[in-house]
């Protein structure tokens, strides 16, 4: 199979100079480039090693490429035919976590993959608080932005660790992330991606050199562009995974967490839109929420009075993650624990108690025990309240809704969609039957739903092992309509329908009616 990769290697046995021909050791090499590579421009910083590289090698020299805007560019120069090594660089670029992929643009294979917490952490857990702190403050952006580039130097030196390839080899790197996040990496304010009219301050970022965001390669990043302020360029790259544009079947994608990004359509038109899940899918509207680490609940089964649970790391309990409280709700729900509402029936089992709210000592409430104090790491018992219950599905009601209002937007109906893709880590980690008893997800046949994983690295990788795909990640930001949620008239509405267990008209999902008439 033929690769156009964003960066190559291109073999070149010169003449060496002499009287008759003293052409300079630049122009030497410029005019032994043919075909896709005549129009090539070569930088101070590979002028500079011509001498005496080219004549110690015998004028038997290897060119790294690296394809941005249009143009190849020489990157570097080496010694001899070393044709075989040509790597590059995926990324997704998220608030929480890095990810880092070594690709092999030969073979297409990812060598290593490696995973860091988002450096600005420290700075706000929320992307928010990040946006906040950058505001009419440039000394902070500038912080934020050096921050970000040690993430990711530190990602590059671990994988040059790993797999034992110099970071000089790595020719390109594609990053997909949201708005802000690459308006961080850049160094670009991100208040104008919140604050109204919305309009980032650049949405096709393209190609910049590494070395302008601090980044130890020698090389261009390319940074997938972003269709709206909160439609970035990790939907637009998972997106490009999916292959949405080309398809002329109907298909969603979707990516929920602490924002919620979703998009319907085929190759003839793409319907867009956002909005703040909360942080509920990551375990954050719970005292003993917590993002899927080790100690985290990522697995629990309801059976009549009593349930079981599997911990990330196999150690005591220290909290419960998204992944988790979507299995404790459906159980309970399907065990008679909690009522269509979400109330908790104090009769259905003994790890229903009362505790004191977190917020308000003042008040007592209902709440589910998963783990009693001597099972649990903090040696206390590990709860998730009543109000944590209305509060996820408050969430759960938003991401349902999502769908229901783009598929009505077009005048189709959940029967046609053809392809369901669950995008992101906690679609990956998701129980599908339990995200689909709660209503989360439409009651379609499960061969419909696709489960993408970091579909945003994914959509990096593809675009890395072929230049082609920046060209089509822009026509696919021009397909898209976006649809502010917050503007649509009866959005709250439809979205309060949706705040049972699983649907107000329980025939909207007849595989959950049938779980509950088997008792």
């Amino acid at each position: 199979m033929e690769r156009h990769p964003l960066c190559r290697k291109i073999y070149l046995e010169l003449a060496p100079p002499t009287e008759e021909d003293a052409r300079g050791d630049r122009e030497r090499i410029l005019d032994g480039l043919t075909g896709e590579y005549t129009t090539a421009v070569m930088p101070l910083q590979v002028m500079r090693k011509l001498y005496p590289l080219c004549r110690k090698a015998g004028w038997k020299v290897t060119l790294l490429m690296g394809f941005h805007d249009g143009v190849w560019e020489i990157l570097d120069i080496e010694a001899g035919d070393t044709t075989d090594q040509l790597y590059g660089l995926a990324a997704d670029y998220g608030s929480t976590t890095l990810v880092m992929q070594v690709v092999d643009l030969h073979t297409g294979e990812a060598l290593t993959q490696q995973t860091a917490f988002n450096p600005q952490i420290p700075y706000g857990e929320e992307i928010l608080s990040r946006i906040f702190y950058t505001k009419d403050q440039p000394e902070h952006l500038e912080e934020l932005q050096q921050k970000t580039a040690e993430g990711f130097n530190a990602l590059i030196r671990t994988c040059e660790e790993v797999t034992g390839i110099p970071k000089d080899q790595y020719g390109a790197m594609v990053i997909g992330g949201n708005t802000t996040m690459i308006h961080l990496l850049l160094g670009l304010s991100p208040w104008p991606v919140f604050e109204t009219p919305f309009a980032p301050v650049a949405q096709q970022p393209g190609f910049v050199r590494a070395k302008e965001l601090g980044l130890e390669l020698p090389g261009y990043v390319y940074a997938f562009p972003s269709a709206a302020n909160y439609l970035g360029g990790d939907i637009i790259s998972g997106l490009l995974a999916a292959g949405l544009d080309q398809s002329p079947e109907l298909s969603v994608f979707i990516d929920i967490g602490t924002n919620g990004e979703l998009v319907a359509g085929n190759s003839e038109f793409l319907l867009a839109g956002a909005g703040a899940a909360g942080p509920a899918l990551e375990g954050g509207i719970s005292r003993y929420g917590m993002r899927a680490d080790t100690g985290a609940v990522d697995r629990v089964t309801v059976q009549k009075d009593d349930l079981m649970l599997h911990v990330i790391g196999d150690e005591k309990p220290r909290g419960i993650c998204g992944s988790g409280i979507v299995e404790l709700l459906a159980g309970m729900f399907l065990n008679g624990w909690v009522d269509a509402l979400g109330n908790l029936n104090p009769d259905a089992s003994s790890r229903i108690i009362r505790v004191k709210n977190h917020l308000d000592e003042e008040r007592e409430e209902a709440a589910v025990c998963y783990a009693w104090a001597a099972e649990s790491k903090q040696q206390e018992d590990l709860v998730f309240t009543q109000t944590d219950i209305h509060e996820f599905i408050r969430t759960k009601a938003a991401a349902h809704t999502m769908v229901a209002y783009l598929i009505e937007e077009f005048g189709l109906h959940t029967d046609d969609i053809v392809h369901f893709y669950l995008a992101g880590a906690f679609g990956k980690y998701l129980d599908l039957e339990s995200a689909i008893t709660i209503g989360m997800y439409p009651d379609l046949p499960r061969e419909k739903f696709v489960m993408l994983g970091n579909s945003s690295l994914d959509g990096a990788q593809k675009l890395l092992l072929d230049w082609h795909l920046v060209v089509r990640a822009t026509e696919l930001v021009k397909k898209i309509t976006y649809v502010q949620f917050g503007n649509a008239g009866d959005f709250v509405e439809k979205m309060h329908a949706a705040q049972f267990l699983p649907y107000t008209d329980l025939d909207e999902y007849p595989s959950v009616k049938a779980k509950l008439a088997r008792g």
